[in-house]
């Protein structure tokens, strides 16, 4: 069977990961990516031997900056058969037209309105209704993660409601125009905070409120959750269930992992390229149940959780796989996704 070609519009935080996860898999080749900027990640992009294309009124500084392009984002389109786009959020929406008239099929992030895509995806929670659809918006890394754990959970009983509060990062680790450098930010003009809606997208029977603050670290966000389900359930079924599941991984802080600064220390420990960690962690000393209330812990690294489902947004457009399970088993092989208890 021919691969499915792949492009990639966005060059960025999360363009760059999918690009290179896309390289990894068995049944897709990534035909190249769109970079709008001569700068040092175009240079790293050639180096890494992916072709790059421009827009038609950038090829001119790219030439004086000597860096090469294989053509422009339409040369690109006109030889894939999915686009990933991972410009900034919002700036999706403008590149749709393109795309559309080009006959390609599209996966947006998180960071584009609900609307512009037929569906919002979330792999646990919805591979079989994205399959063969034409354009999917893969939701933001705080969804993902609320998403991942909220449908493992479900699996187990019902789940009736949930309330959380997100601990958001300031700003990513490359990012010098954000802050807070010294503060607390809540936005209480902003209360609920929209990743409840967001999760709605993919659960719309969900009733969810969330609310969020800021504050000043760049390594990754915290959750704390509480869910209410149809039935009691016991502590251990539900460390079992969590423990279990594709892309959450059980985290000790008796073992020393109990901050975000120790998660990442541990991905630099193992080898993970830039300390990326798509499994959701849950930490496994703050999984409360009291009947059929059930309470937890996660921290999300903003940076590469949504890869995975990138991939298999793919899948389910292509109708590569015709069942999560089979995406997941491929996807989390190929990338070294790991499961269960860390350390481990």
């Amino acid at each position: 069977m021919a691969k499915v070609r792949v492009g990639v519009n966005g060059f960025g935080t999360i363009g760059k990961r999918v690009a290179e996860a896309v390289m990894l898999q068995p049944d897709m080749e990534l035909v190249g990516v769109v970079k709008t900027r001569p700068d040092y990640s175009a240079v790293y992009a050639v180096k890494r031997g992916i072709k790059l294309y421009t827009l038609s009124s950038s090829i001119e500084e790219f030439k004086k900056r000597g860096i090469e392009v294989a053509g422009t984002l339409e040369d690109l389109l006109n030889e894939v058969d999915v686009i990933v786009d991972a410009t900034p959020g919002g700036v999706g929406a403008s590149y749709k037209p393109v795309y559309e008239k080009a006959g390609v099929k599209m996966v947006f992030q998180g960071g584009e309105k609900p609307d512009i895509a037929e569906i919002s995806f979330s792999t646990l929670c919805n591979y079989e209704q994205a399959l063969g659809k034409k354009s999917v918006r893969v939701v933001s890394c705080n969804t993902t993660a609320l998403l991942r754990s909220i449908c493992t959970l479900n699996k187990l009983a019902p789940v009736k409601s949930v309330r959380a509060t997100i601990v958001r990062r300031a700003a990513d680790p490359k990012e010098t125009k954000r802050g807070p450098v010294n503060a607390i930010v809540p936005n209480p003009a902003r209360m609920p905070s929209h990743h409840g809606v967001d999760v709605q997208t993919v659960l719309p029977w969900l009733d969810i409120v969330t609310s969020a603050v800021v504050v000043p670290t760049t390594l990754m966000h915290v959750h704390t959750v509480y869910a209410r389900l149809e039935k009691s359930v016991a502590l251990e079924d539900v460390v079992e269930a969590f423990e279990k599941a594709p892309r959450i991984v059980l985290v000790s802080s008796e073992l020393g992992l109990k901050s975000t600064a120790d998660l990442v220390e541990y991905m630099r420990d193992i080898g993970r390229k830039r300390y990326d960690m798509p499994e959701l962690a849950i930490w496994v000393e703050s999984i409360t149940v009291r009947g059929n209330e059930v309470m937890w812990m996660q921290a999300v690294h903003q940076e590469s959780i949504v890869v995975p489902e990138n991939i298999d947004a793919i899948r389910a457009l292509m109708r590569l796989t015709s069942s999560a399970q089979e995406t997941i088993e491929i996807t989390d092989k190929t990338l070294g996704l790991l499961k269960g208890r860390l350390p481990g």
